[in-house]
């Protein structure tokens, strides 16, 4: 049996991020076993469903690497075929047509409320002939559900759970306008899309119950259900967007790399030994739903940072500077190949100092940045009249070294601070609030080496002619 995974986002919002979990938790299985790992876009709420809500989960899940492997299924394409199975339970006589007025429903609803129970449908049709039927009245397709007797489900995830039939009513297959509902359409399309694994959100277990009572109606093969735990804040609340809880696409905006969003999202709920850092080849080979816990688990906006300083710091100097270069743009600094091939040339000092995109930018204004270099209040301070006199200096030095190297740069800043018996701050502070702007940088002999010998000398002049 090859196995097949899906995911399945109504578009009627942004992709949340634990829906990202699910899309990887479902991508993993179908890839440690094999197998396909399918998107079904289940758009049949017309009215919230939306075009740019479509775009932004297919754009979400192919930016952090869950694409489909095959076509994308979209469920308001298939309503027909629903149709047509509800037709199929009809025949059968596993499914009837109700008549009941918008006026009894409500009867049967205040009734519920007033004994304190939820609201159950009372099978006033269920063994009806359409003979009966009022006129005026367009009937719904209700599913006839047993009444006697339990429904167990094997979950991988929670486990044996039971549920009495009692406690389960007929529920709507075909609206009155003929229109399916979300529970015939998502046993259909598993089914023709030959899913045999349905991994979603725990908030889904007791619509597991009804589906695969309809399922085995149908003499179809029930799936293998694992439903996970929701992911809840720091303060043990459903998650939300206090918690951190946005669309993926601001993530993305907020300078997280996606193999770090994964990685995270893959340690909320999943666990493998004390590993924190896995990577995705790893999580292929391990990746299993016995080690999914039952408990939720809390979303951490300080933790994902810290994972997130990890990519960064492993990221290819190269690639780096690539996605710096378009936040430096939005700033409207300098971003040609220039400036790419400089930046690459200094991330070893700036990525230990960023735990996202955002601050890997803000790291590297200074080496694009146009003369003359904006000034923080501290470098303003250091480039005072002494200051200034140790520059006029240091440029003679600097442009006469011939062997532009850090160790070069270095011993001749030292050679210097001891000849005119200064400390060394006393000539590195001028010098980096010169080259940078600020006093807040990598090593000062970092800078001028990646800088070059000739920028380091305009900057210079440039301080000293202001």
């Amino acid at each position: 049996m090859t196995v097949v995974t899906r995911f399945a986002p109504s578009p009627t919002g942004f992709l949340h991020i634990g829906g990202v979990r699910t899309a990887l938790f479902n991508w993993l299985y179908a890839k440690h076993h094999g197998g396909v790992y399918r998107l079904r876009i289940e758009d049949t709420d017309k009215k919230r469903s939306t075009q740019e809500a479509i775009d932004a989960i297919i754009e979400g899940l192919d930016w952090i690497g869950l694409p489909p492997d095959e076509e994308i299924v979209f469920q308001s394409q298939r309503q027909s075929r629903h149709a047509e199975v509800a037709q199929e339970l009809l025949d059968k006589g596993m499914a009837y047509r109700c008549y009941c007025s918008p006026e009894e429903l409500t009867e049967m609803r205040e009734l519920a409320k007033a004994e304190g129970r939820p609201m159950r449908y009372d099978g006033r049709w269920r063994d009806r002939g359409e003979d009966e039927a009022p006129a005026g009245i367009d009937p719904v397709v209700r599913f006839k559900a047993p009444q006697e007797g339990s429904t167990t489900l094997d979950d991988q995830v929670q486990g044996s759970v039971t549920v009495q039939n009692s406690e389960m009513d007929d529920l709507v297959l075909l609206r009155a306008d003929g229109s399916p509902t979300y529970m015939l359409s998502v046993i259909v399309d598993d089914h023709d899309m030959g899913v045999t694994h349905v991994i979603r959100g725990d908030d889904h277990l007791t619509n597991a119950f009804r589906q695969s009572q309809m399922i085995r109606a149908l003499g179809w093969p029930v799936p293998v259900y694992a439903h996970i735990p929701l992911i809840h804040g720091q303060d043990g609340a459903k998650l939300s967007k206090r918690h951190g809880a946005l669309g993926v696409e601001a993530y993305r905006d907020d300078g997280f790399l996606p193999e770090a969003l994964k990685n995270y999202l893959l340690r909320l709920g999943w666990s493998h030994g004390d590993e924190e850092i896995i990577s995705i080849k790893q999580a292929i080979e391990w990746f299993d739903l016995d080690s999914v816990g039952k408990g939720p688990s809390r979303f951490d906006v300080a933790k994902l940072q810290s994972v997130n300083a990890h990519y960064i710091q492993e990221l290819d100097n190269d690639r780096a500077a690539r996605l710096v270069l378009p936040l430096l743009a939005e700033k409207g600094l300098p971003h040609g190949e220039a400036e790419g091939l400089l930046l690459s040339k200094a991330m070893p000092g700036l990525k230990p100092r960023a735990k996202t995109l955002l601050e890997l930018a803000d790291a590297a204004v200074f080496y694009v940045h146009p003369i003359p270099l904006p000034l923080d209040a501290k470098a303003g301070k250091a480039l005072n009249e002494d200051g200034k006199k140790c520059l006029d200096q240091l440029k003679v030095i600097l442009s006469e070294l011939s062997d532009w190297t850090e160790e070069q740069i270095d011993s001749s800043l030292r050679s210097f601070a001891e000849s005119q018996e200064l400390k060394l701050g006393q000539v590195f502070q001028p010098l980096r609030a010169a080259l940078t702007g600020t006093m807040n940088s990598p090593s000062v002999t970092e800078v001028a080496y990646t800088l070059g010998q000739e920028m380091v000398i305009e900057r210079i002049n440039s301080c000293l002619t202001d």
